[in-house]
């Protein structure tokens, strides 16, 4: 009886591992699926990593945090948010803060902010200052085309 119930055993799995071969060897026809389109952000300059303020200056709701997000998702060290002292700016402003330009146009060009100016102070303990006016908006990322998994790699298989 026992040689009974082991031979059932055995020729279900051997049942169920030609079930998994003929599904793999079928499924290698499968058209491929077509490419998934990522958001992907600029990165900042290489080396240490750049401090950043914004102050919504515009007065419109959620502008710093907006920028903040952004400037944060593209590799920023967004270190304060809220809002400027005068608000009611129509246009949008970048500062250096440290003597270095580049650092600021770094962020002025992610922000597509086209105002830069020089402004060093030794008191604020930031690189970049940002005065968004109430005429910026959240740029739309770069797309970028990333290969799909193939269709057997568990990667593929849940939504993203």
């Amino acid at each position: 009886m026992a040689t009974f119930r082991s031979r059932i055993v055995w020729s279900l799995i051997l049942a169920a591992v030609a079930a998994g071969v003929a599904f793999f060897v079928a499924g290698s026809g499968v058209a491929p699926l077509p490419p998934v389109v990522e958001e992907a952000l600029p990165s900042p300059l290489p080396g240490p990593r750049i401090r950043v303020e914004v102050l919504n200056a515009g007065g419109v709701d959620r502008l710093a945090r907006d920028a903040t997000e952004y400037l944060r998702d593209a590799g920023f060290d967004v270190v304060d948010y809220r809002d400027a002292r005068e608000v009611g700016a129509d246009s949008s402003l970048v500062l250096d803060r440290v003597g270095r330009e580049e650092t600021a146009r770094a962020v002025a060009n992610l922000l597509e902010i086209p105002n830069v100016r020089s402004q060093p102070d030794s008191n604020l303990y930031v690189d970049v200052s940002v005065l968004l006016g109430s005429e910026w908006r959240r740029p739309d990322p770069p797309e970028v085309e990333r290969e799909q998994p193939a269709w057997w790699d568990p990667r593929g298989w849940f939504a993203r």
